[in-house]
């Protein structure tokens, strides 16, 4: 009885070695399916989907507030490609000293390398031209998508997650066991033989986060823009405590992070701006007002 309780034993710590050594070397695949010739990434496919989720969010609201949601349906088809654009103009600019050497691979966005601040500069100026010339207000519409974008910024960081990319520094599988982690994120978390903080993870649940409040403080009626400010001050510090953890930063100097400094530039001015603008009288309006 005692060798058949000894071999039960040792079989199922093969199994389980077994199955760790399996999971260790088989990361889920990046790629999605294949048409022809054209391999259709999960990275693709997962910001795609944070955008179309965003805007069926934020067109209930625009009806809500008395904005039509063909103009937010416009702004999606020009903004949407321009942000993905200017998020990887941003991206090379800051590691031109790889790209200048590899110039085919500046157009491969499906490898990664994505900066959302270049994004989010790229879709806030097209929004500001797009509002000027259909005459509605800025703020409001800048106001109703806040929600949405950190939605979309919440479901595009498993994006990364498929890539293994956008994750922090080395850790032991027991410190992921102990954060409860499903086993397919921590598997997926062990790249080129260690296992490393599941960064994507944290500022994906920060965001998700960010979305409920948000969309809460639409019954506290603030003053318009404020909403938006509220939004890139949430986002700015879930993302300079969590850039602090990653190995991948985009850096300013040897020690400096790019992120982490624009991260308080934006906190700065948007607390600035909803200081002046309440001073100065340009935020008498508020949320619920239905005048575009």
């Amino acid at each position: 009885m005692d060798v058949i309780i000894k071999l039960n034993k040792n079989f199922k710590k093969f199994k389980e070695d077994f199955f760790i050594v399996q999971t260790k070397f088989s990361p889920l695949n990046p790629i999605a399916f294949h048409l022809g010739p054209i391999n259709v990434h999960w990275y693709g496919l997962i910001i795609g989907l944070g955008a179309l989720v965003g805007l069926y969010l934020a067109t209930k609201e625009c009806k809500k507030r008395g904005l039509l949601p063909d103009h937010l349906v416009d702004l999606i088809m020009f903004a949407l490609p321009i942000a993905i654009i200017s998020a990887r103009i941003y991206y090379v600019l800051f590691e031109w000293g790889y790209y200048k050497n590899h110039i085919s691979e500046i157009p491969a966005i499906w490898h990664g390398g994505i900066a959302i601040h270049g994004g989010l500069l790229g879709a806030i100026i097209t929004a500001i031209i797009f509002t000027y010339k259909r005459k509605i207000s800025f703020w409001k519409l800048a106001d109703i998508t806040a929600p949405s974008i950190l939605l979309g910024q919440a479901i595009g960081r498993w994006g990364n997650f498929m890539n293994q990319e956008a994750h922090g520094g080395p850790v032991s599988r027991a410190f992921l066991e102990q954060l409860h982690l499903p086993t397919f994120i921590i598997n997926q978390m062990y790249i080129n033989g260690e296992y490393y903080h599941p960064t994507f993870l944290y500022e994906s649940l920060w965001s998700f986060v960010g979305v409920i409040l948000l969309i809460s403080l639409r019954k506290v009626n603030l003053r318009r823009g404020e909403m938006f400010f509220t939004y890139l001050i949430w986002y700015s510090i879930g993302r300079f405590f969590i850039e602090g953890m990653r190995t991948d930063s985009l850096m300013l100097t040897s020690h400096l992070r790019i992120a982490q400094v624009i991260s308080i530039v934006i906190i700065l001015t948007s607390v600035l701006l909803i200081t002046v603008r309440r001073m100065k009288g340009f935020a008498k309006d508020r949320y619920l007002t239905t005048e575009v």
